[in-house]
């Protein structure tokens, strides 16, 4: 017999289809042996030996794939065809190693980049070793986020209470965030004008001109930058004769795009389809784990974890016999088109993602695939198909224009547009564009020649301002993490959870919008750590362990090299006083936390008592703002708060508007947990209220949000298992699904009124798999068997606080210690305390309860 070892169920279940009964395919289910949560774990002393602990839940996989091996022949390793799934398939070889069970047995490694049964078969027929440099640059990168999160975090607990966590790619990704927001709020609008005229054709058919040369010098954006200037020169103008000087048309050709890569497939189905990047990385997984087709499971598309955009020979010969049978030769190029990517530090060790079968189009499978598994199979399958089709080609054309104003001075107009004389790749399709307007080269022309008059039909003067830079969406983010070089196709999505989970970030609107203490951490992180989060460091870096991958760079040496200037940066604010550290922050975060609202007063005046000074403060539960004259005067306020009161003061009461189906008013009202919307209740009733989403400030809530904020929960429909409904709503935790006891967390409030019923079942699902019912506490940490009884021993979240947990005995966490910081030797011993004194009587704890309530 034969044992196969994949990560996924369904991927098992399909391969063994495949393979017949002399195989056994069993899962992994992912990663089975992690680095543990606690100090020690990596060990720079120790030349880097790294202390692995298998999952608590994947012991009974872990058992289940030991005693299948006994039996074996041999042992072959299918797992994914990346750094990941080489990792994964050394984990595995580790641990039967070590249970001295593979004695006397074959060991292969199989790969293969589409779930077929030609590309399964094809690659049990080609096994090779294991590739130690891939495990080896697994290891490297493990160890520097280890050393990285586990020596920044507990430094910025301790000088920045309130900060979570630090991490080598999230942190550099945050600045990212953080910084297009400092150009934001620093950016000062520009007045400009521009004059435009509608000008008539000898035909009379209208097109539109610009002036661009006034006496043959050349007319730059800001060179009209005030209301007299543009009002002067429409003036000299308005009435004059316009002659064409000049009709010039060139042709231009657009090429299509290369096939998806990770990246690129992200921000695409950002931009067209709205999908997060999880949430297009769930559905990807899907496609490429399968569907039954005729009576056999086949993937639908191939790896899609790659930075390469090449296909294969075969890939590209099916493409192009797809383009000449439903398109036609005319849209087939004279050769094949050969792509390589531009990203920075890109492997291309894999093809870019594409169908299995090119020849599969979407309308096949629409049938057996969701809506939002349909779409993303036809994004990616016209995207390929397109990559292989003829350039679309434009004629463009610029036209001249003059006249002579009545101030005596010469004035030229210039008209651009184009026309799409063959549409080639655009007839399938068209890549997305973030915050990209449409040009002047969209516009199409009326025919014009060239000294002929033009009739002036109307004249503006135009004013305009400058605009900000745009936040960052996932897609652009993911955009110019690639550009940069930081991070690789398997990290990106997992760094955009983690700074939302750490409450870094948030969204809204599509938009990435950093929270004050995500701020704080980069704010601290560039004045003390500076190298560490500089974008070309970062992607040296990776370079770096691009060379580990490919043998060029040996993993420890780097890790010495790291760890050396690493920790000596560390040690040398040992000594640093947290007074130091607000005062630089002060300086980096003026702009944003000390607003200059009144030109005539310094913003770091005490609004209360006038003698004290602002500063930043740091408290138990994070920062805010306080005055230097404390405790003489108490002022505080929050961050984000520009009040003159303490606590920056309370939102309305204001008047929305009234209720169309009831006529009672509707306002926005300050309570005792912050803002909210409130239907007028009739006399005897309570208040229909609904607190406003987390982050959204009350001055952007309007009539029409008040009411759909009014109309949660919503029926997103009725369980298809259970008939029970589904509800979304807003909650303490943000916006939500909820089906009977499970509650999920939906990506942002927006969706809350959008959710589809397939996509509720599908979070509801996953949540449910992963035990998230409500009246299970959540663990927020595994710290491992307990010593002598066995069992797990967890960190969980309690309604009064964090506690740790071993069976049905809980005991709280001293204040001293954190979730992040305990150690099972630590946990160990409040355990075996809190079991010596017993539970107490039932009737003491009501005694106490009681006493509590009256103090």
């Amino acid at each position: 017999m034969n044992l196969v070892i994949v990560e996924s169920p369904a991927k098992a279940k399909t391969i063994n289809k495949y393979l017949g009964s002399g195989y056994t395919v069993l899962a992994s289910y992912g990663h089975v042996r992690d680095l543990p949560s606690k100090d020690g774990s990596v060990q720079p002393d120790d030349d880097f030996a790294m202390l692995w602990q298998i999952g608590a839940d994947a012991k009974k996989h872990v058992k289940a794939i030991s005693d299948a091996v006994k039996g074996a022949d041999k042992l072959i390793l299918a797992t994914d065809p990346d750094r990941e799934g080489e990792a994964i398939s050394w984990h595995v070889l580790e641990i039967l190693n070590q249970k001295k069970l593979l004695k006397d047995k074959q060991i292969q490694r199989v790969v293969f980049n589409a779930i077929t049964k030609t590309s399964v078969l094809e690659a049990m027929e080609n096994p090779r070793d294991l590739d130690e440099d891939l495990v080896e640059a697994y290891l490297a990168r493990r160890a520097l986020d280890y050393l990285v999160g586990f020596t920044l975090s507990p430094v910025l607990w301790r000088k920045l209470p309130g900060s979570r966590s630090a991490g080598r790619v999230q942190s550099v990704s945050l600045r990212l965030v953080c910084q297009r927001e400092l150009e934001i709020e620093s950016f000062i609008a520009q007045e400009y004008w521009s004059i435009e005229a509608d000008m008539l054709n000898k035909d009379e058919v209208s097109f539109s001109a610009r002036l661009n040369q006034i006496d043959g010098t050349r007319v730059d954006k800001f060179d009209i930058n005030n209301e007299e200037q543009a009002r002067k020169i429409e003036a000299a103008i308005n009435g004059g004769e316009f002659t064409i000087d000049s009709v010039e048309s060139k042709p231009q050709k657009r090429n299509p795009q290369p096939p998806f890569t990770t990246s690129t497939l992200q921000q695409e189905a950002s931009r067209k389809l709205g999908y997060s990047a999880s949430r297009t990385m769930q559905l990807a997984q899907r496609l490429y784990e399968g569907f039954e087709i005729d009576g056999e499971t086949q993937g639908l598309i191939t790896y899609m974890r790659t930075d390469g955009v090449q296909l294969a020979p075969e890939a590209i010969a099916s493409c192009r016999d797809v383009v000449a049978s439903r398109y036609g030769d005319n849209y087939l190029p004279d050769s094949p088109r050969v792509y390589k990517t531009k990203a920075k530090n890109a492997q291309e060790a894999h093809e870019a993602i594409r169908p299995t079968t090119l020849g599969r189009v979407p309308q096949d499978v629409e049938s057996i695939l969701d809506n939002d598994l349909y779409k993303l199979y036809d994004l990616i399958w016209k995207r390929a198909i397109a990559s292989q089709m003829e350039s679309a080609t434009f004629e463009r054309t610029t036209a001249d224009l003059t006249t002579r104003g009545n101030d005596g001075n010469t004035y030229g107009l210039r008209a651009t547009g184009s026309v799409l004389r063959f549409d080639g790749f655009l007839k399938l399709y068209q890549e997305g564009k973030d915050d990209d307007a449409e040009g002047e080269d969209s516009k199409r022309l009326p025919p014009l020649t060239a000294g002929e008059p033009a009739t002036l039909k109307e004249l503006q003067a135009l004013q305009h301002f400058t605009e900000p830079p745009p936040r960052y969406t996932e897609a652009t983010l993911i955009k110019k993490m690639e550009e940069l070089g930081i991070g690789r196709p398997s990290t990106y999505t997992a760094t955009l959870t983690v700074l939302r989970d750490r409450g870094y970030v948030r969204t809204e609107k599509n938009r990435l919008i950093p929270e004050d203490k995500g701020r704080l951490v980069t704010a601290f992180l560039e004045s003390f750590f500076s190298r560490y989060v500089e974008y070309d460091f970062t992607a040296n870096l990776e370079q770096q362990l691009d060379g580990v991958s490919n043998g060029d760079i040996d993993w420890k040496e780097l890790l010495r090299a790291f760890w050396k200037d690493f920790s000596a940066e560390v040690d040398g604010i040992a000594d640093l006083r947290v007074s130091e550290v607000l005062d630089s922050l002060n300086e980096i975060l003026g702009p944003h936390v000390f607003p200059q609202i009144d030109p005539d007063k310094d913003p770091r005046d005490c609004p209360s008592c006038e003698n004290g000074r602002l500063s930043l403060k740091v408290g138990r539960f994070g920062a805010f703002i306080g005055c230097s004259d404390y405790p003489e005067c108490r002022f505080t306020r929050q961050l984000n708060e520009t009040g003159t009161g303490e606590g920056g003061g309370p939102v309305g009461p204001r008047v929305l508007g009234d209720d169309p189906e009831t006529g009672r008013e509707i306002s926005l009202k300050d309570g005792r947990f912050g803002p909210y919307v409130e239907l007028a209740p009739e006399e005897g009733e309570k208040p229909k209220r609904s607190g406003l989403p987390k982050g959204l400030p009350s001055d952007e809530v309007d009539f029409e949000l008040a009411l759909r904020l009014l109309s949660l929960p919503r029926e997103v429909g009725v369980h298809p298992e259970s008939g029970q409904p589904i509800l979304a709503g807003l909650g303490r935790y943000g916006p939500f699904v909820q089906h009977e006891r499970t509650y999920a967390n939906l990506d942002g409030f927006e969706e809350v009124f959008t959710v589809g019923l397939n996509r509720a079942v599908t979070l509801i699902a996953e949540k449910a798999a992963k035990g998230g019912g409500r009246g299970r506490a959540a663990a927020l940490k595994e710290l491992g068997e307990h010593p002598e009884l066995g069992g797990p021993i967890q960190v969980m979240d309690g309604k009064y606080g964090p506690y740790v947990k071993h069976g049905k005995v809980n005991a709280t966490l001293p204040k001293s210690d954190s979730p992040e910081t305990i150690t099972l030797e630590q946990a160990v011993t409040l355990i075996a305390e809190k079991a010596a004194k017993g539970a107490k009587p039932k009737r003491a704890r009501k005694a106490k309860k009681s006493a509590a309530e009256d103090a």
